[in-house]
């Protein structure tokens, strides 16, 4: 293992243990969010409200001296909103550009189903693209970027939900469980203790790293080590997907990528410098989940997609070496 690798896997493990201090519990959602941070990548967070989203957003900005900003979708929203526009400068007499809350480091965009489509639209061209075009010029947004997305998995009445092709934008879906009777003891006193209110708290949180530091721990996944017999591996899961019974619509070639990028970034999470079929199996679920469509009868009887790629992946033959 290089010295390069060895001391990005050092500063990965201290990022966690930094975000732990504010976010208590959900260890399976703070390694998620990391995995995407490291890939480059968008995620698009499914749980309930009062989960930590939000504190989730802002330990991780705090922990490498990012910007963080936070968008709360509703059905008037434009996408101008979102992105900026051009106002007239009585004082110059020109139009200059006015940023949009876009041009952030980390972006929460809260309840992303309840805007129209166009304002849906516009904020995923700007996750493909790294740039906002405002009256015909572009502007580049700073890297890393990355947007965190969230949706109520219960709430549905008035909501856009996401097309598929929208939703293959998202490099990982995470969804965010209730915590364990443990995890929410300690949450509640540690909201609750010699506090008013239920205010946010990250000041714990040191900040560990700048900007361009997770730029080069990008660089550094990006490089990792993957035999082709694992990728192999990964490829073969994704295809399965698109033959496996009671799969309506299968994963594409996107899904793959996401799949082996993830995988790479899984890796150095775990402390090493090369990718293992367990790597792939451990971000399946997040990478594909919102790529697989399960068929009608599937859906009557409660079987979703994350039972799907279970059962697929225990039939799926992972490399021994």
């Amino acid at each position: 293992m290089s010295q390069h690798v060895a001391h990005a896997i050092e500063i990965v493990s201290a990022l966690k243990a930094e975000i732990g201090k504010a976010v208590v519990g959900q260890q399976a959602v703070i390694e998620q969010t990391l995995t995407a941070l490291l890939c480059a990548g968008h995620v698009l967070i499914e749980g309930v409200p009062g989960l930590g989203k939000t504190l989730l957003v802002q330990a991780l900005a705090r922990t490498f001296d990012g910007r963080a900003a936070r968008i709360q979708f509703t059905p008037d929203l434009m996408p101008s909103d979102v992105t900026g526009h051009t106002l007239y400068d009585q004082s110059t007499q020109r139009f200059v550009a006015r940023r949009g809350p876009v041009f952030t480091h980390l972006l929460l965009a809260d309840e992303i189903n309840r805007a129209p489509a166009k304002t849906q639209a516009a904020l995923l061209e700007v996750m493909q693209e790294a740039q906002v075009t405002i009256e015909g010029e572009a502007h580049a947004l700073e890297p890393p970027f990355m947007v965190l997305a969230t949706q109520n998995p219960i709430e549905q009445e008035g909501t856009y939900p996401l097309p598929e092709a929208q939703l293959d934008r998202f490099l990982l879906k995470i969804r965010i469980e209730y915590p364990s009777h443990a995890e929410e003891t300690a949450l509640v006193q540690q909201v609750t203790l010699n506090r008013i209110a239920d205010k946010l708290d990250v000041a714990a949180v040191r900040t560990l790293i700048k900007p361009s530091t997770v730029v080069g721990l990008q660089t550094v996944v990006a490089g990792l080590r993957i035999e082709a017999q694992v990728l192999d591996y990964a490829v073969r899961v994704v295809r399965t997907t698109r033959t496996w019974n009671g799969v309506a619509a299968g994963a594409g070639p996107r899904g793959g990528i996401a799949l082996v990028r993830a995988a790479r970034a899984a890796a150095l999470l775990a402390g090493r410098d090369y990718v293992t079929p367990d790597d792939v199996k451990n971000v399946a679920l997040p990478a594909l989940r919102h790529r697989v469509t399960p068929a009608p009868e599937l859906q009557i009887e409660g079987q979703d997609s994350d039972a799907i790629l279970t059962a697929l992946l225990a039939r799926v033959d992972a490399p021994r070496s």
